[in-house]
């Protein structure tokens, strides 16, 4: 136990020293481990020492290596194309750029199919692919969407409308990186569907009254951020070939007409298929 010496002086004017024992608290579980932490060094205990994680697991072998980088090459791609998109639609070139929102597409499908075939995907490439995302389909398509509907609708609601869709995807995006997955339906509309939609229409020059257009974005804005279950293109690619005659038909006919019929189609769906999820659930 320590002891601790007081100084005291009496009546006499003579020194007197009293020495007292002081009784110390037994030291709290784990404090010794805790003052041996503060005590320590920064890298002698190992493990305490952050470490970053590698881009790519397991045998880093030179052709692991290089398909790595082509799968990711192809996410860097789609973020080079939707830069330039927006570049272009600053000039007035809105149908070059919804060409380009339209190759942002195929390399977003292409850097996942590839990482998943060649046996090289990562964690790292998922985060790539989502801030890839982020920036081809929720800064560059309502971009290039804006500069394609600027004069024909109060510039105001424009915006508004474009600023929903660069919101919603980043919604979307986010509730996709922590949901569990689902294969076979997407929950909302998929961002990359949305920017095909808006991408395609552009390309095609498909003319909607201002208003009429600046609802529809703002309907497509709402889809991605819903909880309606939407079939994925997968599903859709089985369905039997006697149903594609009629959308095939109406290509040939009118191909902006039948578009915008086949995505206002695909839209209602995701409402429909969740009243039938609810009237099986019930009847079950």
């Amino acid at each position: 136990m320590p002891r601790r010496r007081y100084a005291r002086f009496r009546p006499d004017g003579r020194r007197h020293e009293l020495e007292l024992a002081i009784p110390v608290s037994p030291a709290p579980s784990g404090s010794a481990s805790l003052t041996a932490a503060k005590t320590a060094g920064p890298y002698d205990d190992e493990a305490a020492v952050p470490r970053t994680i590698p881009l790519l697991p397991g045998e880093k072998t030179l052709a692991r290596r290089v398909k790595f980088g082509v799968a990711n090459g192809c996410t860097i791609a789609s973020l080079m194309l939707g830069m330039t998109a927006i570049f272009l639609s600053m000039h007035g070139d809105s149908r070059i750029a919804a060409a380009l929102l339209v190759g942002c597409v195929v390399f977003d499908g292409l850097d996942g199919a590839l990482a998943r075939k060649m046996g090289v995907a990562s964690p790292f490439g998922a985060q790539m692919d989502s801030l890839a995302d982020m920036c081809s389909f929720g800064m560059a398509a309502p971009v290039v969407v804006y500069a394609s509907l600027h004069g024909q609708a109060p510039s105001a609601l424009i915006a508004i409308a474009c600023g929903m869709i660069a919101a919603g995807a980043a919604i979307r995006l986010a509730r996709f990186n922590v949901s569990p997955k689902d294969g076979r339906f997407f929950s909302g509309v998929p961002t990359t569907m949305t920017a095909a939609v808006m991408g395609v229409s552009v390309l095609i020059g498909l003319r909607l009254p201002g208003t009429v257009a600046v609802l529809a974005v703002a309907l497509l804005a709402i889809a991605m951020v819903s909880a309606f279950p939407y079939a994925k293109v997968g599903r859709l690619a089985r369905l039997p070939l006697w149903i594609w005659i009629v959308p095939v038909a109406g290509m040939l006919l009118d191909f902006q007409v039948t578009f915008a019929l086949l995505v206002a189609a695909y839209v209602i769906s995701g409402p429909l298929l969740w009243l039938r999820q609810r009237g099986d659930v019930k009847t079950a």
